[in-house]
């Protein structure tokens, strides 16, 4: 075990790392360990990506914007200066250096000491005493060549990246990266959720309107209808440019259809005025509902990120802004709507292929046992339960995940892990996934509750990490 003030200590990141049997870690290597990474979703920056971008410093790779590692320095008494303030970089890492052995049991703590061994062959546990030499090896490193952000990408094995991109992005990036000759797929994904969710802000809604009338270039948006059509636009340009998905991140879905109501809630808030919450939620009900038409035109898959509760302190939120650390687990009601909602769809048969993400563990069994409903034969796992998202996305998380999926749906069937992350050093979270399923599996087998046929099992394996994603999204 580690102890504070011990200069050197060698990881405990072994080869066999989470494979607790012996088909567990012949169905990690044999099986898992090579397959390429398809990231389907994730928030990775398309011009970090084009420009190829060389980072100067472990801290700016590691640290910037992570707001997972700042939750746990501030938790560690550690002060906002050192998270988002002006500390320097070296002062931020060392921070957060000191931070690490207090999150042991936490995943950062995984994660922290896989991404050293994975990028940068560091095999020491990081910690206040370690943290200048492990600083100073990985930030020289990133100055070369081969650890600019492309290069990284390459490291990892990734085929496909699908980065989530506004309606109004012009997606000059990826335009860039197609036509640049690098051979890892970088496709934008639809996320409209602002054209959506402003509709409670009248004036940051008409912002947005005028930003989005550029982009589509279809003209005044000044009905329910125009703006419709100035999103089929922008649709139709993010599916020419290789998009395949679509994304929303709701607290819940939105299931009260009244067109009349969506389009009064329209017109009110174009004016600068506030709608009733009952017209409010109509609007985000229809327009979802229209939106995912398109993607069923399409053959796109959608996605539903489903149950975060945002911004929860004010104070934090007006002095840093979103996304900085303040969000948790939401605990709304979701399978009523949810299932209004797609039933809609399905009854005329507009139903896009579907991938359901809960925040709320609490949620893992509605979720599963909801996609069952509207699995329909035309697509082999049509309707998917995803991976263990955000808070969840740990050892505990995606065990119940994939053992809710297995009782209630197929885990055969399963489009496997995502990052989800901002960061290029995430990748190894695709391994973390992969033992973490070996092992699940493996140890069936050693109970006697799964047969000892490696064949099927490592087939089984190898769909899960990578080729029911190439499959169902089309790649």
């Amino acid at each position: 075990m580690e102890t504070i003030g011990t200069a050197v200590q060698k990881t405990f990141i072994t080869d066999d790392f989470l494979l607790r049997s012996e088909t567990a870690r012949m169905l990690y290597h044999d099986f898992a360990k090579e397959m390429p990474i398809i990231d389907y979703h994730c928030h990775l920056p398309p011009d970090q990506i084009a420009e190829n971008r060389q980072f100067e410093n472990l801290t700016q790779i590691w640290l910037y914007g992570d707001h997972y590692k700042w939750r746990a320095m501030r938790a560690n008494g550690v002060n906002e200066k050192y998270c988002t303030g002006n500390a320097s970089d070296w002062e931020k890492f060392e921070q957060w250096a000191a931070t690490v052995p207090y999150t042991m049991r936490n995943p950062l703590y995984h994660w922290t000491h896989l991404e050293l061994l994975r990028y940068f062959g560091i095999d020491i546990l990081l910690n206040k005493d370690t943290a200048r030499e492990i600083y100073e090896e990985c930030s020289a490193k990133l100055k070369q060549p081969d650890y600019a952000v492309k290069s990284l990408l390459e490291k990892m094995n990734v085929k496909v990246i699908c980065t989530t991109d506004d309606p109004t992005d012009s997606l000059a990036y990826h335009q860039q990266i197609s036509g640049s000759g690098f051979n890892i797929k970088v496709l934008p994904t639809f996320r409209p959720d602002k054209a959506m969710l402003l509709i409670d802000s009248p004036d940051a809604f008409r912002e947005y309107l005028a930003k989005l009338e550029n982009a589509a270039g279809t003209g005044k948006i000044d009905s329910y209808e125009s703006l419709l059509n100035a999103l089929h636009s922008r649709h139709d340009f993010f599916a020419s440019l290789g998009g395949k998905l679509s994304d929303h991140g709701l607290n819940h879905i939105y299931a009260d259809f009244d067109d009349e109501a969506a389009k009064q809630a329209f017109n009110t808030t174009v004016k600068g005025e506030l709608a009733t919450e009952a017209q409010r939620n109509a609007f985000k009900s229809v327009l979802l509902y229209d939106l995912a038409k398109l993607d069923h035109e399409k053959s796109w898959t959608q996605q539903f990120h489903l149950g975060a509760l945002r911004n929860n302190n004010a104070r934090m939120l007006r002095e840093l802004g979103p996304d900085t650390g303040w969000d948790s687990i939401g605990d709304y009601s979701q399978a009523e709507a949810l299932s209004a909602f797609l039933n809609k769809l399905d009854s005329t048969d507009q139903l896009a292929k579907t991938i359901l993400y809960n925040l709320n563990p609490a949620d893992n069994e509605v979720i599963a046992a909801m996609t069952g409903n509207y699995n329909d034969g035309s697509v082999a796992g049509k309707m998917q339960f995803g991976s263990g998202w955000w808070f969840l996305d740990q050892k505990d998380g995606m065990e119940r995940q994939i053992n809710a999926l297995s009782n209630m749906g197929l885990l055969s069937r399963f489009v496997g892990m995502l990052t989800d992350s901002r960061s290029f050093l995430s990748y190894p979270r695709h391994e973390y996934f992969r033992r973490i399923l070996c092992n699940l599996i493996g140890n069936d087998v050693e109970n006697g509750e799964l047969p000892n046929d490696i064949p099927w099992l490592g087939k089984l394996v190898h769909d899960i990490c990578y080729h029911n994603a190439r499959n169902y999204f089309g790649f």
